[in-house]
């Protein structure tokens, strides 16, 4: 049960980098950020694709070599089970910190790994999370594949709390699903830095009458192990091993529903981006002019059907009549009259 309706919420997107190969020490960077976030008066904290865990940039998942293989092995080692540990640690951070937690994350289930987006509350609850539907080009190689079941949008005092992650932004019917689900407060983690970036958030603020929120990772070449641990290909050799060369330039930004940016971008390091939100008071002023899935939609000749339901590869069903002896018991009756 969500408590009335706050007015505004103070909200910030963290651009930092991984530690790569290594999750705890991720987690103690993520605690240090939480609390200069809290310093701030945030209430809502948004981390980068991928933070936990690391987003293999550069790294050639295409080699099949021993070496490729045991790079994979430490990648699948630095991922986290969800529930698990690591996740217990982040719930307490953000009751600890009394903010709304939302965090790239690396999904081990098994022995494959998905993209996902945890979400926790300030009393410390795991509320759920989304996994990336759609890999975008040699992610694919590396990451599974999400479904429908995993794009919720949680219930808010401050509004209606969702993500979709980096590419996946460009897919219109994906967007429009989450519109439908009333999301105001659209997270969007990714791991493009480039110019265009922030033209596409603007669009998804103003398309879908929502307050955008993006935080991306600033990395520098020094933040990723050094060869032969991690060789950065194809483009090792334009790259200083252990520099500050910049390898992933951020850009992280937070845009109203009328498409004005109130914080960011930012290509200068790592660091904190912090905006209110009113989403009561600024929201219904957008939805006046355009509403995508209400008054500016034409359900009569345009409409989408999503399927909720979780895609498994295996379901086990069992006979709907009993028999009245045990496994163990059929299996010597048979025994008894084969013989």
């Amino acid at each position: 049960m969500v408590s009335a309706m706050s007015s505004t919420i103070r909200a910030t997107v963290v651009q930092a980098s991984s530690v790569f190969y290594d999750t705890p020490a991720t987690l103690d960077k993520a605690d240090k950020f939480l609390k200069e976030a809290a310093e701030l008066g945030s209430q809502l904290v948004v981390f980068p694709e991928a933070f936990i865990g690391g987003y293999p940039r550069g790294y050639n998942f295409a080699d099949q070599s021993p070496r490729g293989k045991e790079s994979f092995r430490k990648y699948h080692a630095s991922a986290i089970n969800v529930p698990g540990p690591e996740v217990d640690r982040l719930a307490a951070m953000a009751a600890k910190y009394k903010v709304y937690l939302v965090t790239g994350a690396i999904e081990r289930e098994g022995y494959t790994l998905y993209c996902s987006v945890l979400f926790f509350d300030p009393e410390g609850n795991y509320l759920g999370k989304h996994r990336k539907i759609m890999p975008t080009y040699w992610e694919r190689l590396v990451w599974g594949f999400g479904d429908c079941s995993t794009t919720p949008v949680y219930d808010t005092p401050y509004g209606k709390l969702g993500s979709v992650i980096c590419w996946e932004n460009r897919m219109p019917l994906l967007r429009t699903s989450m519109y439908a689900k009333g999301i105001e407060i659209y997270c969007a983690p990714t791991a493009d830095s480039g110019d265009t970036w922030v033209s596409t958030m603007t669009h998804v603020a103003m398309e879908g009458g929502c307050y955008v929120l993006s935080p991306i990772q600033f990395c520098r070449r020094k933040d990723y192990p050094s060869p032969p641990e991690y060789l950065y290909s194809p483009s090792e050799e334009f790259v200083t091993p252990d520099s500050d060369s910049i390898i992933w330039a951020g850009g992280s930004v937070i845009i109203s529903p009328h498409g004005e940016i109130l914080a960011g971008p930012n290509y200068d390091g790592e660091g904190l981006f912090t905006a209110d939100l009113d989403v009561r008071g600024e929201i219904p002023k957008a939805k006046f002019m355009f509403d995508v899935v209400g008054h500016y939609s034409r359900a009569d000749i345009l409409s989408l059907t999503v399927d909720n339901r979780p895609l498994v590869p295996v379901t086990f069903t069992s006979s709907p009549c009993k028999s009245k002896y045990r496994d163990d018991e059929l299996d010597m009756e048979t025994l008894s009259l084969a013989n």
